[in-house]
């Protein structure tokens, strides 16, 4: 991934900083639309997994809609040329001011995730003098088998309706005359490398779109979510992920009603691979039975070690003496400023540079400014665009 010339550009450039593939992008781009897009699948990007302007121009003009978090995240969809008829808005704490962002531009489909946002949307959305089309979150009590901190579809998860209160929301919707019900909407967890929680999900899906039907509710479409994982130990081994399986499983497994729409919503298996995160050698400590190799990025500019005991590959760009274990940690006063422990690297020196890979997804986007560090560059693999 990195040729000698690209280190050497490296080398002038101040650390740390993001680097991003777009080659690598649009390969991955491409993939999501041969096994999805072009079968007639509908996919949104996530942009909570990355929302840097240049990758998401990029991934609009691949053809894929967006699914925002956010207020804010729509205005950047729509601010870099998204439609809103491609835009989904999830989360399970939705702001007024952010519903209102969603009625102001007519999105796609609010993804409502309670009762009570349901009565709120409709509430707001008399005051607008506006219809809201949307699609229920519903709770699959399907295990996801990934970090507890993002596993969202079980029932003692914060997100989604549990199929428990479907009588309560057969029961409230004939009321709610500025709501139309266009969908159902499931994602249960990210980072899912197994393909047998997703089995799982569309034997669900198939149980609930039936409950809606014996309802009499038509649904025009169904969002099964996103959350398919990445390769963070061998990112050069699995560059791209395996998206045939992935959509191949909803395919087979799901049987659509006539004219009904299949919908994701995918955001680290598109960019997790783009991006790494350079940095320098500041410091070589030696302990009595471990050796630190200090870098000048830290927790700040990437906390999935900090918070979720993540672990990405570290790969040295400019040192090949013999190997030697240490542990990467970066220059925060805090203990969990690791980025890996116990790992093989070629003898470091101070100056030497290191690329963390895998960071394209929740890296720049989940960086702080904690202890008033500097918000660092992004760098592009054509060299031509930066960003502060």
């Amino acid at each position: 991934m990195f040729e000698p010339g690209l280190i050497e550009k490296f080398k002038e450039l101040k650390t740390p900083f993001y680097y991003y593939d777009l080659e690598l992008l649009k390969r991955t781009l491409q993939e999501v639309k041969v096994h999805g897009i072009d079968k007639g699948f509908h996919v949104h990007y996530a942009v909570k997994a990355n929302f840097n302007v240049e990758l998401l121009k990029i991934i609009r003009q691949s053809g894929m809609g967006v699914d925002c978090v956010s207020g804010p995240e729509i205005e950047r969809a729509v601010e870099t040329g998204f439609s809103p008829s491609q835009i989904a808005f999830a989360g399970v704490g939705k702001t007024d001011d952010e519903i209102r962002t969603g009625l102001k531009h007519n999105i796609f489909s609010f993804n409502c995730e309670s009762l009570q946002e349901l009565e709120v949307l409709n509430g707001l959305a008399e005051k607008e003098g506006r219809t809201a089309s949307v699609s229920i979150r519903l709770n699959p009590n399907v295990e996801a088998k990934t970090h507890r901190y993002i596993t969202t579809g079980l029932n003692e998860n914060k997100f989604g309706i549990t199929i428990e209160k479907l009588p309560m929301l057969f029961s409230i919707l004939p009321e709610l005359d500025h709501l139309k019900l266009t969908g159902i909407h499931f994602h249960i967890g990210s980072q899912i490398t197994e393909l047998k929680p997703y089995y799982d999900l569309c034997e669900k899906v198939e149980i609930v779109q039936r409950l809606f039907e014996k309802e009499g509710h038509k649904l025009q479409h169904i969002n099964v979510g996103g959350g398919y994982g990445i390769n963070y130990l061998e990112p050069d081994a699995e560059p791209i992920p395996d998206f045939k399986a992935f959509f191949q499983v909803f395919e087979e497994n799901l049987t659509l009603r006539k004219n009904q729409q299949l919908h994701f919503e995918l955001g680290r298996s598109v960019v997790g691979q783009c991006g790494s995160l350079i940095s320098r050698v500041l410091y070589i400590k030696e302990g009595l039975e471990t050796n630190f190799a200090v870098l000048d990025a830290g927790m700040t500019e990437l906390i999935r070690p900090a918070l979720y005991q993540a672990m990405h590959r570290v790969d040295s760009l400019t040192s090949n003496m013999s190997p030697k274990m240490y542990d990467v940690v970066g220059p925060i006063c805090e203990s969990s400023d690791t980025f890996r422990q116990g790992v093989w690297l070629p003898e470091l020196r101070r100056g030497d540079l290191v690329a963390i890979r895998s960071a394209g997804a929740y890296g720049e986007v989940m960086s702080s400014g904690f202890n008033l560090r500097e918000r660092i560059r992004s760098y592009y693999s054509d060299f031509a665009k930066s960003t502060l």
